[in-house]
C-alpha cells in the first residue's frame, strides 16, 4: 500500500543499523513484529468487550447496525477511489513519535503506533471492514481473530526483511502499482458494502433492494473496476502508457466475472455466488424456479403444488418452488395430518451458508425429491423484524431453536418425526449433496420404522 511501502526499507534498516550487534537488531524487529500484533489484537478484544457475545449475535441483521455499516463502507469505499484522504490528528502521531526514542520494549511499542497511525489512511478501511465483518458475524471472538490475522500479515513483512536484509535489493520500485491495488480494493469494499444495505432490505421486507436490483449494481461496480483495470477508466493520474500484463490478466477476469452475472437477471442461479445475493424469491422475473414449477427436470420430477402454510405466507417465500411452513405450530399440525415426518431449516435473512444450500445443494436430484415428497418442510427465520405481538417472527423463532434444540447457528436442518420427536442429530451446513442426501434418507429410514 502506498503508506506502508515506502516504510519498510526505512524501519528495517533502522534496526539492523541501531546496534552494532545483528543479533540485537533481529531481536528488536522481532519485538516490533509482536508489538504490531498486540496493537491490532488489542483493538479486536476492545472492540469485544465493548459490545459483548450477546450483542455481537444481534448485530447480524439489526437495521441501524447494517444501515449505518452500509454508508461507512461506502465512505472507504470513495476513500480508496481517491476521494478524499482518511487521516488522523496530527498531535497523535507527534505524540507517539516523541516516545520511540525509549529503550527496551517501549519505544519499539512506540515505533509500532506510529505505523499504525501513520498508515491509518491505507489500513483504516481496511480494518475498518474486517471490524464489522467480525462484529456481524455474531462470533465472540471474531474481531480478535480478524485482528490477529490483519496483524501477522502487516508484522510479517518487517521481521522477514529484518532477518534477511539483501532481500530489499529485491523489492519493486515504488509507483503507480501501489495506487492500482488501493484503487481495486475501493471497488471491492463498494461491492462487498451493498450485502449490508441487502440484510436490512430482507429483515425488514422493504423489497427495494431486490436480488435484480443488486446484480445490476454489482454488474455495473465490477464492469468499472474491469474497465479501471484495463486503463479505459481514470481515477487518478498515475497511470503509465502501458497497463502490464498482470493488470491486464486481472481486467480480462473481472470483465468475465461482470459478464457471469447478466444471466442472473433472468434468474440464473449463479451458484459460485448465490450465498452473498438476495434470495431467488425475491426476483420478480425468474425463469430458473419456474422451470421447476412447469415442466419436468431430468431426476426431478414435476414440482407438486401440495400444502403450504397460511401463516406469514405473504412475508416469506420457500426456494425452487417448494411448499413449506413457515410457522412451528401449523407445520407440526400438517405432519401429524398427513402422517409424514418434518425438516426443520432454521434460517436468516442474512445466512450467507444458507443462501448458498438452497442454491448448491437443494436442487440436486438426490435431494430435492426426498425434501418435496418425503418431509413437510418448515422454514423458520430467526432475524426477521416483523413485529408479532410484543415480540418478533425472529425472536420467537430464535428462542425455539434455542430452547428446543440448545442451538444458534444458522443454517440448522432439524428432523421430527411428526410428534416432535428428533429423528437425528441436527446439523448445520452440508456441501457435499450426496452427504446431505444421506442426511435427510437417514431420518426417513428412521421414520419408517416407528
Amino acid at each position: 500500500m502506498p503508506c506502508i511501502f515506502p516504510m519498510l526499507p526505512l524501519t528495517v534498516g533502522f534496526f539492523t543499523k541501531r546496534h552494532h550487534n545483528r543479533r540485537q537488531g533481529i531481536r528488536d524487529a522481532l519485538l516490533y513484529g509482536l508489538a504490531i500484533i498486540l496493537i491490532y489484537v488489542g483493538l479486536g478484544m476492545a472492540i469485544t468487550i465493548v459490545f459483548g457475545a450477546s450483542a455481537l449475535n444481534n448485530l447480524a441483521t439489526n437495521g441501524v447496525f447494517n444501515l449505518g455499516f452500509f454508508l461507512l463502507l461506502v465512505v472507504f469505499a470513495a476513500s480508496f477511489l481517491g476521494a478524499f484522504e482518511l487521516t488522523l490528528p496530527s498531535k497523535w502521531i507527534n505524540k507517539a513519535e516523541e516516545n520511540t526514542g525509549k529503550k527496551g520494549f517501549g519505544g519499539i511499542l512506540m515505533m509500532a503506533a506510529v505505523l499504525a497511525l501513520v498508515s491509518f489512511s491505507c489500513t483504516g478501511p481496511i480494518i475498518g471492514t474486517l471490524l464489522v465483518q467480525a462484529a456481524g458475524s455474531g462470533q465472540r471472538l471474531g474481531p480478535v481473530i480478524g485482528m490477529l490475522g490483519f496483524s501477522i500479515a502487516l508484522a510479517l513483512p518487517f521481521v522477514l526483511f529484518a532477518l534477511f536484509p539483501s532481500w530489499l535489493q529485491s523489492l519493486p520500485k515504488s509507483g503507480g502499482w501501489m495506487e492500482t491495488i488501493k484503487t481495486s480494493l475501493g471497488f471491492l469494499e463498494l461491492g462487498l458494502s451493498l450485502k449490508f444495505l441487502s440484510n436490512v432490505d430482507l429483515a425488514y421486507h422493504w423489497h427495494w433492494f431486490d436480488r435484480e436490483v443488486f446484480l445490476v449494481l454489482w454488474i455495473m461496480i465490477s464492469g468499472c473496476f474491469g474497465l479501471y483495470l484495463l486503463g479505459k477508466l481514470h481515477l487518478e493520474d498515475h497511470l503509465t502508457k502501458g497497463i502490464g500484463v498482470p493488470r491486464l490478466f486481472s481486467g480480462i477476469l473481472v470483465g468475465a466475472f461482470s459478464l457471469y452475472m447478466i444471466p442472473g437477471l433472468w434468474g440464473a442461479p449463479l451458484k459460485s455466488i448465490a450465498a452473498f445475493l438476495p434470495p431467488q424469491d425475491t426476483q420478480d422475473f425468474d425463469l430458473y424456479t419456474q422451470s421447476f414449477k412447469m415442466t419436468p427436470q431430468s431426476g426431478y420430477g414435476l414440482v407438486r403444488a401440495g400444502a403450504a402454510g397460511t401463516k406469514h405466507k405473504d412475508l416469506f417465500h420457500a426456494p425452487l418452488g417448494l411448499s413449506a411452513f413457515f410457522d412451528y405450530e401449523e407445520g407440526m399440525a400438517y405432519a401429524m395430518s398427513v402422517n409424514k415426518p418434518v425438516l426443520i431449516d432454521f434460517t436468516g435473512h442474512a445466512c450467507v451458508n444458507c443462501r448458498k444450500m438452497e442454491a448448491a445443494i437443494w436442487p440436486d436430484p438426490k435431494v430435492l425429491p426426498l425434501i418435496r415428497d418425503e418431509y413437510v418442510l418448515i422454514q423458520l427465520y430467526v432475524d426477521d423484524k416483523t413485529a408479532v405481538g410484543s415480540s418478533t417472527i425472529g425472536e420467537i423463532n430464535s428462542k425455539l431453536q434455542a430452547e428446543k434444540f440448545n442451538s444458534n447457528s444458522q443454517p440448522d436442518y432439524v428432523l421430527l418425526d411428526n410428534k416432535g420427536k428428533l429423528l437425528t442429530q441436527p446439523v448445520g451446513a452440508i456441501y457435499n449433496a450426496a452427504v446431505y442426501a444421506a442426511y435427510l434418507q437417514s431420518g426417513l429410514n428412521k421414520f419408517k420404522k416407528l
